[in-house]
């Protein structure tokens, strides 16, 4: 039985990864630290677990980890570090933006399956990926890992749920501001950039110019990532391309139709679609945030690092309705 601690357990991903990890055959969740809701019951906070445990948080984490997940904001893992001493042979997944770029640096291993999953299986460190990041690259890697990335530019417009914000309450993630609204933020300039360009660079093609614009949505889970870029072949020869790509990969499903959010809300799939128009080939790349651009994402690491089957604990069900 795998003995999983949790640092930052009140948030959104600590929440998502109690959930995940309550259900998971093979783990047992040793402790799960909040500094503000230390002695509290995980239900008081994430209250949706009312009758599924009575487990509390505490206030440090505990040495009988086998692995520990960081679902600190941004830049609280390096400080982290910098307090406490993990031993060398209990594996870390970081949620966090901290270790995600110049991955030649420092001993992180960038854990987007689909693309790294022999050097996850490897590895001690991971560094999860970013939400928009995980559903932009899934939808741009069959064509850098064949060579028929446009090395021009590739449009991206993507839309995210309100929990992507984090739980900190701010102008823009109040109900009355967030409802029936919508707006853009940090156009051709996201953070999520930088990883997706690194991941992109190591096909060993030229990186194209990602003229990405980010959407704040009306809703509170998911991703709905739309691209476009240039093609030299027909929408039957995209789709082979796609398919043979993720053959392998079980969460990574190509749709024969466009397909919409609730699809894969609440689970840790990626849909993609993508059909040829004008020249141009269109794909369709849609995720839970919080689960595959999260916590579910992390879970699915924790498999490959100690062996399990990929799927173990993540075959979740989608609410249609």
């Amino acid at each position: 039985m795998i003995r999983a601690g949790i640092i930052g357990a009140a948030g959104y991903t600590g929440g998502e990864l109690i959930r995940l990890l309550l259900r998971h055959e093979g783990v047992h969740i040793a402790w799960a630290v909040s500094e503000s809701q230390a002695g509290k019951p995980y239900h008081q906070v994430h209250q949706d677990l009312i009758g599924e445990t009575n487990d509390q948080f505490v206030s440090e984490p505990g040495p009988d980890a086998d692995v520990v997940f960081l679902c600190m904001g941004h830049g609280r893992s390096k400080a982290f570090f910098e307090d406490h001493t993990i031993p060398r042979d209990v594996k870390v997944i970081d949620l966090s933006h901290d270790y995600r770029l110049n991955r030649s640096t420092h001993p992180f291993t960038y854990g987007l399956p689909e693309a790294f999953r022999d050097q996850i299986r490897q590895a001690s460190h991971i560094a999860n990926p970013g939400c928009f990041a995980t559903a932009i690259q899934l939808g741009l890697l069959p064509l850098a890992a064949s060579g028929k990335l446009s090395s021009r530019e590739v449009h991206i417009h993507a839309i995210t749920g309100s929990t992507g914000a984090g739980q900190a309450l701010s102008e823009t993630t109040h109900f009355t501001w967030r409802e029936s609204n919508v707006s853009i933020y940090k156009p051709f300039r996201h953070q999520h950039e930088g990883e997706i360009k690194e991941t992109l660079a190591s096909y060993g093609h030229k990186v194209p110019q990602l003229r990405f614009i980010p959407v704040r949505g009306n809703f509170t889970r998911g991703i709905y990532a739309s691209m476009y870029t240039p093609f030299d072949g027909d929408s039957e020869a995209a789709r082979q391309l796609f398919e043979s790509f993720y053959q392998d990969h079980p969460f990574t499903i190509i749709s024969d139709s466009q397909p919409d959010l609730k699809q894969v809300v609440n689970t840790n799939k990626c849909l993609i679609h993508v059909e040829v128009m004008d020249g141009n080939l269109l794909i369709i790349s849609m995720i839970d945030n919080l689960v595959k651009g999260a916590s579910g994402q992390a879970v699915q690491n924790m498999n490959l690092l100690f062996g399990l089957p990929e799927t173990t604990g993540l075959w979740l069900k989608p609410s249609a309705f």
